[in-house]
Formats: structure tokens, sequence, C-alpha cells
């Protein structure tokens, strides 16, 4: 009798559920945030039909409530190799890449989450996963330490590779063995309060960099943070002292805006939690600090010539209003960003015409009812053919670093030589990162073709302004 497999996607459902759970436990602070986000985003819908309208027409009203991101920081090549194939047992695949040198943080990284837009909307659970870059350690004494104390450890149970590999030869896991997997993989995210290294040796990591310490210095990669989605970021920033949580100064990405684009995120303090640490001939206690509550709010994928004009706007605010960490400063960066930002079109309508959004075409019952004629841009005019924003699923490397700094402690900003290495990010990963920008596109046109062919009118090209 051939054995039957459950999908990816009910996989990942399973993994998310049961990680959310985890965090829960380990961080009550976040079961508070996520009680306060159910509460904003269901404000939201009731007040405004038209937003809870365009969620359900994209199909995307159901997954907000379960939509969640992560974020590991991985010590070793191998750790990424197989981290790689953990998460292609959930459906999730690696787009893109990110050299958060950059910004101060040694690591480049990418995001593994879904890449089919049904499985997104079934479940468009993200884990944003981090290399250390050994190489920019500069003390090699240190470096060659650090590495030889990762070569050490198994991230991994045993029985959860052997799962992956029975992924993998029989095509699918049956659901007694997704469950056991489920169960077998979160070792791999749970927190260890019991350091691998010295007191001595910890301090070392932590001077060289907060995140190297968290990388080198634990049994595994414990998950740092779980992400709900909200529908107004700002609401939820003004409300969390409310419910005894401290946020950060500002949040991270782009302005307040009629349009969402993109991704803007905030999130609280990260805690300061006991550890105890290893080969000492008394126990020594100390405290570590890594974890900490995100929150997000996503809006529309841009072009490369959105990306391009966001990116420049961003640069031109942040490398002139410096935000302190009391925050005095945050008042005037907030204003100036929204100033700055006037230079890009909040109207879903100029950044369609402009080429400056992803959007997904749909005909409409008028225009399948009607014996239409004529190009996309008369279609639109007419009522015809419906266009709605593709959200952006992907991440922002300066956000990123961004919260990784102001959890890290503000104060300690390191200036490396950046040199971008995605050949050996690839290397290690033992696979090319998709292309984020390729995927909307490809969404797009799949999507207008589909529409076109719905009003009969299959092969005409919508045209946008250069």
């Amino acid at each position: 009798m051939p054995q039957t497999f459950v999908s990816t996607d009910r996989i990942r459902s399973l993994f998310t559920e049961a990680m959310s759970q985890m965090y829960r436990t380990e961080v009550p602070q976040y079961g508070t945030l996520i009680e306060l986000v159910a509460d904003v985003n269901a404000g939201c819908l009731e007040r405004d039909p038209d937003l809870r309208e365009r969620l359900a027409r994209a199909g995307e009203l159901e997954r907000i409530d379960v939509e969640r991101h992560g974020a590991i920081r991985l010590g070793t090549a191998d750790e990424l190799f197989t981290i790689r194939r953990l998460f292609a047992v959930m459906g999730m695949q690696a787009v893109g890449y990110y050299d958060l040198s950059v910004a101060g943080v040694p690591v480049h990284s990418t995001c593994f989450r879904p890449i089919d837009e049904a499985a997104l909307n079934i479940n468009p659970f993200r884990v944003f996963t981090s290399l250390l870059r050994l190489e920019l350690i500069e003390d090699e004494g240190l470096r060659n330490e650090a590495e030889a104390i990762l070569a050490k450890r198994r991230i991994y149970t045993p029985r959860a590779v052997a799962l992956i590999e029975r992924h993998e030869q029989n095509g699918g896991l049956t659901e007694a063995e997704a469950t056991e997997f489920v169960a077998e993989a979160l070792e791999t995210f749970r927190w260890h309060g019991e350091a691998t290294v010295g007191a001595e040796t910890y301090k070392r990591l932590h001077d060289a960099h907060r995140l190297i310490a968290d990388v080198v210095s634990f049994k595994g990669p414990h998950i740092n943070h779980l992400t709900p989605r909200t529908l107004d970021i700002d609401a939820v920033q003004a409300r969390m002292p409310e419910r005894g949580i401290t946020p950060k100064a500002v949040i991270e990405g782009p302005p307040r805006r009629q349009c969402d684009i993109l991704l803007r995120q905030t999130s609280f303090k990260a805690l300061e939690e006991a550890i105890a640490f290893a080969g000492e001939a008394e126990a020594v206690q100390g405290t570590h600090t890594a974890r900490f509550g995100e929150i997000e709010q996503r809006g529309v994928a841009l072009t490369a010539k959105g990306r391009a004009l966001y990116d420049r706007l961003l640069a031109s605010v942040r490398g002139e209003v410096q935000v302190g960490a009391g925050g005095a400063k945050a008042g005037a960066y907030d204003q100036e960003l929204a100033e700055r930002f006037r230079a890009l079109p909040d109207s879903w309508d100029e950044l369609r015409r402009q080429g400056l959004a992803f959007f997904r075409y749909s005909a409409t019952s008028a225009g399948i009812a009607a014996a239409v004629n004529g190009d996309p841009e008369t279609l639109i005019a007419r009522g015809h053919l419906a266009f709605s924003p593709i959200v952006y699923e992907d991440f922002l490397p300066v956000s990123a670093a961004g919260i990784f700094q102001s959890n890290l402690g503000t104060d300690q900003q390191q200036n490396y030589v950046t040199r971008s290495n995605r050949d050996a990010f690839e290397a290690a990963l033992g696979a090319t990162v998709q292309d984020e920008l390729a995927l909307y596109a490809e969404r797009q046109a799949a999507s207008l073709d589909a529409a076109m062919e719905a009003l009969g009118l299959a092969g005409l090209q919508l045209k946008t302004v250069a």
C-alpha cells in the first residue's frame, strides 16, 4: 500500500505553531505582543472595509493572523547547508542575498520562505537566516578559536537529519513522520541557558562583537525573535508601553504612507537572560542579551526602479539625521523621512503607471461579461481589469541591521571593510539564492496573462512609464 505524504504547507504550518508556542513560553512578552497586534489588526479591519476587501480579494486576509517571521544566526557552512535541507521539508527556499557587514554586523544572510502564491497565502512563514563571517574577526587567534569551538557543535538532532534524508529520498513525509520531524527540528531553535564556553572566552568574543558571542557561545542558534504582522505599526508602537513593553526609538524602513511599501519594523529591547558558563571550577553565572520581540508591517513589493529610488531617499535621511539611544531625535528623523519620501508617489495607480511597484491583475466580472477590447490601460480605466499590490515577502538589509544593532547595544558600531561575498555564501548553502525581483515580476506577468485570457485578449502587454 503506497504511503500518503502530507504537503509541505502542512508541515510548515505545524512547525510555525510549535515554534510560536515554544517562544511564547520562553519569552512571555511575545505573547503580550501577539495580543496587542491582534487587537490593532481587528480595529484596522473594522474601520477600513476597503482594506478588508482588498486583502480578501488578494487571498491575504486569512494569512494575517498566522503570519510570522523568525531569525537565526548560524556559525558554519555545514550548518547553513543543512538548514537549507531542513527548510525544504517545509516548502521554503532561499530568496535574496543580504550583506549586513555594510552596517557593521559581521554576517551575510538569506530569507527562507515559500515562493508559490498559493503556499504564501496558506502560511507565509519566513526565516531570516544569517551566517557568521569569521573572516571579519580581526584578531587571528580569536578567529581560530571561534572556528574550533563551532566545529565541535552539532545543532541538529540525529533523528531530524534522518527525517530530512527520508523526505529527500521518498519525496515526502507521512503525517506521523511530519509530527516527529517538527518536534526534532524544534530542538535546533530552542534556548539553552548554558554557554559552551567559559566566562573569559565569552568576554573576548563579546568584546569583538556581541553577535559573535551570541553565535559562538551556545549549543545552538536559538531563535532570536518571532515577528507577527500588523496592519498599523504606528498604533502598535504607540501602544506598546501600555502593555509594559518599551519599543525602540524609531520604526525602521519607509515612513507612514497611504500606500504602504516594502517593510516597516520595530521591536522591544532584547532580554537580559541568565546563563551559566562552562568549564569553571565553581559555577559562574552571567547574563546574555540576544532575544527580543519584533513587529512588522508589509507593503507592496517595489521594482528595481522603485527600490533604487527608495534606497536613495532612505540613505539621504540616514546620512543627515542620527537617532540617539534615548530617541531624542526620533521625531526629527520621522519628520525628515516623511518629507524626503514625498518624491515617491503615494498612489497605487501612480506606483503602477511609473513602473515602481509590482501588482497582481485580475479580470473583473464586468469585463468578463462585456465584449471588451482595448489595451490594458484602457481596460483598467473602464473597470474591466483590476489590480492590487503584491505584498513584499522579503527583507531590507539596512532595516535588519538597525534592528540587530538596537538590540545588541546602540553604543557598538563596527566598521568592517565591506567585501560582499555572495559566492562564498552560495557555496556554503549548496544552492543559488533566488532573485526576489524576478519572482515578483513572474507573479505580475502570470496574473496579467491569466486576466487577459479571461477577457479573451490573450497576448496583450501592459506598458509602464520607463
